[in-house]
């Protein structure tokens, strides 16, 4: 309502939404999905859950979740960049492989082109998807840096946690049953496009991640005009 010019007190919000009958939405059990391999050899933490960050492409943040289907459950990653908590990069599949958490990947190698002058760090905690020759190369390639956090502490990887949070909240718990992977596959990409363009974070300014980095572009851009 703010972004609108309409001042109100977070009471009176509180108060009219209790007279309408309505009620944010809730976070239920966190599940676990991490299977590590205590004799794989992994990266070094780098992120020692800090998660703040000064600009796009210094760090992302990657994990999955799951969610039940008529036949069994399917698999949800999401890669997200910790400036703004966008999501540059997401997956839906029956098996959660190496492939499939590389598949999201890709997408955000595409979309975003990191450069080794960015120096990002690729974050995730010690599942056995994200430590395999494949995908270590691959991060490589795309300049890169991986991190891992350590053995069951979901802290290591709580912006990650938190994005799974809001998903399985303002997408998967508000229906009862999902038929199938393609029920889930188009409920992920229009909650993804509305995430990314509509939703709005406290921590970036109660804006969309969207709009923080176009701000911090336009900034950056006044700042090479001026120079």
């Amino acid at each position: 309502m703010r972004r609108v010019g309409i001042n109100v007190a977070k009471c009176t919000v509180e108060r009219l939404m209790r007279a309408m009958g309505l009620a944010g939405v809730r976070r239920g059990k966190t599940t676990v999905t991490t299977i590590s391999n205590p004799k794989a050899p992994c990266p070094l933490d780098k992120v020692n859950r800090e998660f703040r960050v000064s600009r796009p492409n210094a760090l992302w943040v990657v994990d999955f979740t799951y969610v039940h289907i008529w036949a069994g459950f399917v698999y949800v990653t999401f890669v997200i960049d910790a400036f703004a908590r966008r999501i540059v990069g997401w997956r839906v599949g029956t098996s959660a492989t190496a492939g499939f958490v590389l598949d999201a990947m890709e997408q955000a190698i595409r979309a975003r082109r990191p450069s080794a002058e960015d120096d990002l760090i690729h974050h995730s905690d010690r599942g056995v998807q994200y430590l395999p020759m494949n995908y270590t190369q691959r991060l490589a390639e795309a300049n890169l840096v991986p991190s891992v956090g350590s053995v069951g502490d979901s802290y290591d990887n709580a912006l990650a946690e938190t994005i799974n949070g809001l998903y399985q909240a303002e997408v998967i718990w508000r229906q009862r049953s999902w038929p199938g992977v393609s029920a889930v596959e188009m409920a992920t990409l229009r909650w993804v496009d509305w995430f990314n363009n509509h939703r709005l974070f406290g921590p970036i300014g109660q804006i969309p991640p969207a709009e923080a980095e176009a701000n911090y572009y336009a900034a950056i851009e006044n700042l090479d005009m001026v120079a």
